[in-house]
């Protein structure tokens, strides 16, 4: 018996019951599909992670004030006993060697209102330094003042949506804007950037960071963002402005330092983890598909007897038997995961073109990977069947016993 009599055979058995076949190799479609899309949309949410993370700048130090410790299983940043002051950004810029900018940073909401026209925005007070440490475009106008670390004038920058809910189509270059009981004079509005790190740039107000500290009450800073000249500086960097921050803080290490990389790093490594658990979730449906492939070879090799016993009472060998059910199992489950393949990407690309800026696309593995075990699904549930029917005794499946 050929492999091509064995193609022929069950391509015979898969046409004489449709139905049946149709749903398992339904069935195989749909976890193959679910496998691959589910990893698509981990493998999206990590590539989307990274490039937002990307457009934080390049070789970047973050200070946070507070140290950061771990209990149970959650990590926390303590209350730092020292202000991470505007003194110590300009240590930072001054005394750690390889520091190319630095952009000390306080955060706040505030109430703007321009006439009779109020909402509430976000409120970055910054130095000039920012625009290049974030790589924010300006649409018109200038940004922050050079220079204005203490001095704290009543200027601001303003995100394309302020503008356009507040000034409506008029220019707002050198009009004055509210911020809760201050005034200030807008001197540029940035290029629309949209979502960054879940925070809308186009809704945000910049001011200089002294003008903020003074208009939210702070005395510390949110944070720090240090750029860093090469990547092969920023571990001497980290330490030195660890160092620093230490000496100018009586002793205390009361400062949490981030990298750019370990940030990323560590994201990269939960949503992988998120990837593989979705792709394992939905390789529970593949098995699903198995046992309804098993159950259709179980019928099929019932209402075969009599087929078995004539091939093997003309001499076909239980092996070629066992042969012939699995390429019938191995048919409808190649069909399936082809099927199933051919809609996940399908999927994949609608999913794409609806929301173009999340990157959902299957990892380079799934694809080869959820066919392999489509396949091997299909030929392990059709295992137990095939050798059932080997076993027939050629004249008890004759007379149908």
């Amino acid at each position: 018996m050929s492999f091509r009599d064995l193609v022929g055979f069950a391509i015979g058995a898969l046409r004489g019951h449709r139905l049946r076949s149709g749903l398992s190799l339904l069935g195989v479609a749909i976890g193959v599909a679910s496998v691959i899309l589910l990893t698509s949309v981990g493998e999206g949410a990590r590539l989307y992670v990274t490039g937002e993370f990307a457009t934080l700048g390049s070789n970047l130090l973050i200070v946070f004030p507070g140290k950061t410790e771990t209990t149970g299983i959650s990590p926390f940043l303590t209350e730092a006993p020292h202000a991470l002051t505007l003194e110590d950004a300009e240590a930072i810029l001054h005394h750690v060697r390889s520091a190319r900018r630095v952009a000390p940073i306080v955060f706040g909401v505030a109430a703007a209102r321009v006439g009779d026209r109020r909402r509430d925005v976000g409120v970055i007070g910054t130095t000039s330094e920012f625009l290049g440490v974030r790589q924010i475009r300006l649409r018109s106008g200038r940004y922050l003042p050079a220079g204005e670390l203490a001095r704290g004038q009543r200027v601001c920058v303003i995100g394309s949506k302020v503008q356009s809910e507040l000034f409506g189509a008029r220019n707002p270059l050198g009009e004055i804007l509210h911020l809760g009981e201050e005034r200030f004079r807008v001197i540029g509005v940035t290029a629309p950037r949209g979502l960054s790190i879940g925070q809308d740039l186009d809704e945000i107000v910049h001011v200089p960071v002294s003008r903020g500290m003074k208009l939210f009450n702070k005395i510390s800073l949110f944070r720090i963002l240090v750029e860093i000249s090469s990547h092969q500086e920023i571990p001497a960097a980290r330490r030195n402005a660890l160092e620093l921050l230490k000496e100018r803080h009586e002793g205390f290490e009361d400062v949490t330092i981030w990298t750019q990389d370990s940030v990323l790093a560590t994201f990269s490594r939960v949503l992988s983890l998120l990837t593989a658990a979705l792709g394992g979730i939905a390789a529970i449906s593949l098995t699903v598909a198995g046992v309804g492939i098993m159950n259709v070879m179980l019928v099929s090799v019932s209402e075969r007897r009599r087929e078995i016993g004539l091939l093997k009472a003309i001499g076909v060998m239980p092996r070629q038997v066992v042969s012939a059910f699995l390429v019938e199992a191995a048919l409808l489950s190649t069909a399936g995961g082809a099927l199933g393949l051919a809609a996940a990407l399908g999927a994949t690309r609608l999913m794409r073109t609806m929301y173009p800026s999340f990157p959902a696309r299957p990892p380079f593995w799934v694809l080869p990977a959820a066919l392999s075990v489509s396949i091997g699904v299909g030929l392990l549930f059709g295992a137990l069947p095939a050798r059932r029917a080997s076993r027939l005794d050629p004249v008890a499946a004759l007379a149908r016993r």
